[in-house]
């Protein structure tokens, strides 16, 4: 009989024994080359059920003969999107119904479709193309959006493989126009014509487009992957997944300097510095080393944290370096130094000479707003001074190349009766919006149809100061909090939402963000407590806030260096 042998009691004074902690077990956030390769969302499966490029096929054989009833649903809100296809908003739905619970009512049988524009470069037949197509298959309609493309509404699905056709036989697509993929590049609208460039980056961009964009092997990316790649600073590098901006190296001279992880929607972030000087003809490989990496480490659990920026954050920039050397390029880069900031937005409007000895004249549509018809005119102007040359930029401006100095004045006049400004007011210019509830099913408010009326609308309420204003104020509309139309980098940015109307209704407003800007003062607009603005007093707050700038400013400052001092009275 064995015998138990009592283990004495513990000493009065003993410390209790400290319990190990239970190891964190951390989420997968669904990284590929962490071994993570099954979809943990919706969205990654349908891309695993099949690659979205296939959906062509079914568009053009099945969806367009059967027409709209036909489609099946994961490629109507999904990988249609890789071909420049999603649905418009169904009118008579204000911004009460948006919502994902809404989305059978809010999506209507028609499609915006985006034509890609890489580097936003046209030669007169392309444009005219672009002008005819959307006379004839989009109720006229035809916008230019702050990433260099043109966008289509009314389309119907019967149409889009004639479309296709005939773009494509200018040489025009609209591949990854949208979609979890590469979209379009954003360039310089005078890349190897301006004074002020330090690289002219278009064969890397050209080799970019023609062996990357419809490539499966980067077709299916954690979320959608935005490129700018310019000479000089006027590409809004700072909120693209990667950019290349033009540097003088001391020893290697021009180059490009490397930046990655901007963006902006409900979490904004600007791009990093690598710290890299990239030699013209090593673009190209170091732009797809960066797209592996997101496509291989980007987050796809959710879908609010699977953009580049979020790997960026969390890993830092020395990290994300080394793994770029490291994995993918399999070789050290060389350090560079950092480009100048330039002082204010550079978008090309009005009258510059090039290069070749003629001229650039960039004009300014309202918000973008143009139609086929005026595209078409355009065309006609731009053939008539001899140009084939026609250029978007990522301010939703239009800049005609190659414009001989006896026929400057000409096509400004020309051009002007279309809505087209060669020498804009100030607030013509610099004013930017997105499509809004007009078209988007994500709006809550109007923003690019309000736009219309409000930039002549400030022309006349502020006629008196208006020769005041020697520094651009930016304003910015956006629909919804995903930041299409820029809101935080704005001067005066507004953010689309429903507010109260203090009767207990809910209406279109505003939030408002202050001093946002890129360049010389990088940084977020500041947001006022509790402060908004209605739709109706998008021109009345404008004004106001406008000439208390005029009235406190110093001499010289810029409206992001007076909204970060200013009181916040005078902002109200």
């Amino acid at each position: 009989m064995s015998q138990t042998v009592d283990s004495p009691p513990p000493a009065a004074d003993a410390a209790p024994r400290a319990r190990a902690p239970r190891p964190v077990k951390r989420r997968s956030e669904g990284q590929w080359a962490l071994g993570y390769r099954e979809p943990l969302n919706a969205n990654e499966q349908t891309k695993k059920d099949d690659n979205p490029l296939n959906v062509r096929a079914r568009i053009e054989n099945i969806y367009s003969k059967q027409g709209f009833d036909s489609i099946d649903k994961a490629d109507l809100r999904g990988r249609m999107r890789w071909w420049g296809l999603y649905t418009q908003r169904e009118q008579g739905f204000d911004g009460t119904y948006t919502g994902d619970e809404n989305i059978d009512l809010l999506e209507a049988r028609y499609f915006m479709m985006r034509v890609r524009c890489d580097a936003g470069a046209l030669n007169v037949a392309q444009l005219r193309t672009i002008g005819e197509l959307s006379t004839e298959f989009g109720r006229d309609t035809a916008d230019l959006s702050d990433r260099e493309n043109v966008q289509y509404h009314w389309i119907e699905i019967e149409n889009v493989p004639e479309i296709w056709k005939r773009l494509e036989a200018v040489g025009l697509k609209t591949t990854e126009a949208c979609g979890d993929c590469p979209r379009v590049v954003l360039g310089s609208p005078l890349a190897g014509e301006s004074f002020d460039e330090i690289i002219d980056p278009t064969p890397a961009i050209d080799e970019i487009v023609s062996r990357y964009i419809g490539d499966p092997a980067y077709s299916n990316l954690p979320r959608k992957f935005k490129t700018a790649i310019s000479g000089q600073q006027d590409v809004v590098h700072e909120i693209n997944d990667v950019a290349f901006v033009g540097v003088n190296h001391p020893e290697h001279g021009p180059g490009l300097d490397l930046w990655v992880g901007g963006g902006l929607s409900t979490n904004p972030m600007l791009a990093q510095r690598v710290g890299v000087w990239v030699p013209l003809d090593e673009v190209p490989d170091v732009w797809e080393a960066v797209v592996a990496i997101f496509r291989d480490y980007g987050y796809r659990r959710l879908r609010s944290k699977a953009r580049l920026k979020f790997l960026v954050k969390d890993w830092g920039i020395e990290k994300f370096r080394e793994v770029l050397e490291t994995e993918y390029l399999k070789r050290k880069l060389i350090d560079g130094p950092a480009p100048e900031k330039p002082e204010r937005p550079i978008d090309h409007i009005g009258v510059q000479k090039l290069r070749n000895g003629l001229n650039a004249i960039g004009f300014s549509p309202i918000a973008g707003r143009v139609s086929g018809t005026i595209l078409q005119k355009v065309a006609d102007a731009v053939a008539a001074v001899g140009s084939d040359r026609v250029r978007f930029t990522p301010y939703q401006k239009l800049i005609v190349l190659d414009v001989p100095d006896d026929k400057v004045e000409w096509l400004i006049e020309e051009l002007k009766p279309l809505g087209l400004h060669g020498r804009p007011s100030h607030w013509r210019r610099n004013l930017l919006a997105c499509s809004g509830i007009e078209f988007c099913k994500l709006s809550f408010t109007e923003t690019r149809k309000r736009s219309q009326v409000l930039a002549p609308e400030l022309e006349q309420r502020l006629a008196d100061i208006n020769d005041q204003l020697d520094v651009p104020i930016t304003v910015n509309i956006n629909g919804c909090p995903n930041s299409c139309g820029r809101s935080q980098i704005a001067d005066i940015g507004f953010k689309g939402q429903l507010v109260d109307d203090g009767d207990g209704n809910q209406i279109e407003g505003f939030q408002v963000h202050l001093g946002g800007s890129l360049g010389l003062d990088s940084g977020f607009g500041r947001k006022l407590r509790q402060h908004k603005v209605t739709s109706d007093e998008l021109g009345d707050y404008i004004e106001r806030v406008t000439r208390q700038f005029v009235k406190h400013r110093n001499e010289g400052e810029r409206f992001a260096e007076w909204a970060v001092r200013a009181d916040e009275e005078d902002l109200r």
